[in-house]
């Protein structure tokens, strides 16, 4: 991943996750597991120096192994290809609704591990990813969906009945240290203990009051022309300058975060009790 440098003159290395297929350039998927294209359910292209990672499995964007390696694989060609800006969104109605929750249970607990692992370090990298990041939040965003919004710098929602959670509390898991360091970076302190400890769903005027998120698209369909337009003037800043900084600003977290992962990884529930 792309870690975050641990002294002040440190500056981000870039380090693949996972291995990653060679993509072409203009608009393709990203590849998962084996080299497969993904169905197109990771989609990247890139106009007015902004690239665009548009997640899209015409159904609620779970995560599992093959789609943390195609997020991972559409990074490591932003990293090669240097667009100003990167803007993830979600499909219409649904950012993400995090984990498969149904899949995980059935894993042996070698494949578990593995996926845990990628699931803490792709999004680590998101946050300390060297260029500016925005995520265009189209609906749902619950569990890793909200972690992936609070990876972004900047983060705009879709108005409607929707919910930003991190519900992890609730339905009986720990969050992991590198989710806290994420919440922390995008929730303000005072909101902690509702957002982070209360597992307190916010709609995206709710969010938007609480300054968890930076704007409410209205109608829900700018939701991505607004997360472009505020890519835009984040292109034009200088981009080794950006990427040091971002590095200097988040080693500490990063360090402490990254340190303990696989550990508590190896500390989590049994599969059977995955729910």
């Amino acid at each position: 991943m792309c870690q975050a440098g641990t002294g002040g003159g440190a500056e981000c290395q870039k380090r693949p996750l996972l291995p990653a297929t060679q993509l072409t350039r203009g608009t393709a998927p990203a590849y998962g597991k084996g080299g497969r294209a993904m169905a197109d359910t990771i989609r990247y292209q890139v106009s007015d120096d902004v690239a665009q990672i548009t997640l899209d499995d015409g159904k609620v964007n779970a995560m599992a192994l093959a789609f943390f390696e195609g997020l991972n694989a559409a990074l490591d060609r932003a990293e090669r290809e240097r667009p100003g800006a990167v803007v993830i969104a979600g499909r219409a109605g649904v950012f993400s609704a995090g984990l498969d929750l149904k899949l995980l249970p059935t894993l042996p607990p070698a494949e578990l591990a593995r996926t845990m692992v990628a699931f803490g370090r792709i999004m680590l990298r998101v946050f300390t990813f060297p260029i500016p990041t925005v995520a265009a939040v189209t609906g749902h965003a619950i569990a890793g969906g909200a972690m992936l919004a609070f990876a972004c710098d900047l983060r705009f929602m879709a108005e409607g009945p929707f919910r930003l959670h991190l519900n992890e509390v609730a339905i009986g898991l720990a969050l992991p240290t590198w989710a806290i360091v994420l919440a922390q970076a995008a929730v303000p302190p005072r909101r902690h203990t509702e957002a982070i400890l209360h597992a307190r769903a916010f709609s995206p005027e709710e969010a938007f009051e609480r300054h968890i998120v930076h704007g409410v698209a209205r109608p829900a369909e700018r939701v991505v022309e607004e997360a472009r337009a505020a890519a835009a003037p984040l292109a034009a800043l200088d981009q080794k300058a950006y990427a040091i900084s971002k590095s200097r600003h988040r080693a500490m977290v990063v360090k402490w975060a990254a340190e303990v992962l696989e550990a508590e990884i190896g500390a989590l529930p049994s599969r059977a009790t995955i729910k």
